[in-house]
Parts: structure tokens; sequence; C-alpha cells
């Protein structure tokens, strides 16, 4: 698995401008997006729809490639791998948590979180995804297919998962969205729990400030431009304990 220097931050966007085709003519999505996220750093995403969250993600993830700037992660920079190597890449050091899930659904959860392992050629690709179902709670639905889950529950498939090769980097993309509040609420606290124990960085694009606060940085998007940037850890500092 790729390494981080220790003495840079884990990514960096540089000045990355997208602009994308439409009916209407070219679409400006990112306009000069700069953002650093230190090894082990937090930041949530926040802004209205259409600012550009979840095309930066899709952006570092290496799965859409900005029309200028630089965007390294973990020491590699994207913008010079062809579609193989991103790939490779993106098992090593990368893991993706979507709104919709996105498991396949003629694969039990056991086949769904293996098939990082597998395609990185892991020989322990089942029993490493066993142990993962276990940690988030579902090691009883181990050949339980999408279908037979709730949406909770496909949720943390997920989540074990994007966790299972030990990524650098969590992106997650409105995890909760499609999940009741109290459901929502379980499923972001084993995320934020994981992602502590592994010590992983993540990005997350959420529309609920609370849950953006329980990162380390909340950065605002806005028309495809980084336009404010808090520290959640001095806001919440300076909120008395009695009233936390």
């Amino acid at each position: 698995m790729p390494s981080a220097p220790s003495s840079d931050p884990l990514v960096l966007v540089d000045d990355v401008h997208l602009t994308l085709g439409s009916a209407a003519g070219p679409v400006n999505v990112l306009r000069g997006v700069s953002l650093q996220v230190a090894a082990g750093e937090s930041v949530g995403l926040v802004g209205p729809s259409g600012s550009g969250k979840t095309t930066l993600l899709m952006v570092l993830a290496g799965l859409e490639r900005p029309s200028a700037g630089r965007v390294t992660v973990a020491g590699q920079d994207l913008t010079t791998l062809d579609e193989d190597a991103l790939a490779r890449f993106r098992r090593g050091a990368i893991g993706i948590v979507f709104q919709s899930f996105h498991l396949v659904p003629t694969m039990n959860a056991l086949e769904n979180v293996a098939i990082p392992l597998e395609l990185a050629g892991r020989r322990d690709a089942f029993a490493a995804a066993r142990a993962g179902l276990d940690v988030v709670g579902l090691g009883a639905r181990l050949l339980h297919y999408p279908a037979q889950l709730s949406g909770g529950e496909q949720q943390r498939v997920a989540i074990a998962r994007a966790f299972v090769a030990a990524p650098l980097l969590l992106l997650a993309d409105e995890p909760t969205g499609n999940l009741d509040g109290a459901t929502g609420r379980v499923v972001m606290d084993l995320m934020f729990r994981l992602r502590e124990e592994h010590g992983t960085s993540l990005l997350l694009i959420t529309h609920d400030h609370e849950v953006a606060r329980r990162c380390d940085r909340v950065v605002t998007l806005a028309d495809g431009r980084i336009v404010g940037e808090e520290s959640s850890v001095a806001a919440r500092a300076a909120v008395p304990q009695e009233a936390r």
C-alpha cells in the first residue's frame, strides 16, 4: 500500500479546475480549488447543491480528471496515471463510501467486501472480509444479499468494504443520506470510530453541519470555489462542557 511522506500533506489539491460540456455550453464545475488534508485529519465538506462537492470527491478518487491543476494523494500525482494505474492506486490507498451504497446486488455481503482484496490478489481476501464484517456487527449476515439487508446494514457492508484494505484516505459522500435519523447516527458513529482506530484521513461530504463539525475542519464550497473554512476543534472547545 502507498505510504504518505510524513512531512507532506496526505492530500494536496493545487488550483484545480474542471470544465464539463453541456447542451448549454461549457460548465465550470471547479474553479481554482486548493486544499490540503494532513495524514489522519478529518475534513467536513459542506455547501449548496451544485457547488462542486461530489465532483471534488470524484477528482480526489481519480474517477474524474481535472481540466487543470494538480491532485496528489500520498505523494502520488493522480494526473500522471492512466486508468489502470489509477485503479490499482485506488485499491491500495483510497476507500469510498457512497450515499447509495453501491453494493453488487448479485453478491452476498462477504463477496462484496472481498472484491477489492481479490482484485489486489490477496489470498486472504475472504478471511479479511469476514473479519471486517465482524467489526461492523454483521458477522451473522455474511451470506445475505443486499436485497436481504436493511439500508443501515447495506451501508455497514459498504463501510467494511471501504476499510478492509486499510486505506490512507476515506472519501464519504453523504453516507447517511438514504437512512433515517437514528440509523444514520449509528452508521456515522461507526465510521468515525473506525477512522480513528485506523488513523485514516477523511473527506466527508454532508449537508448536516452538526455532522461536519465532528471533523477536525469544516470547508465550505460554493459555485466551484472554497469560500470558507473553520476549525471544528476550536469551535467545540469554545462551547462550555455543560452546553454540549
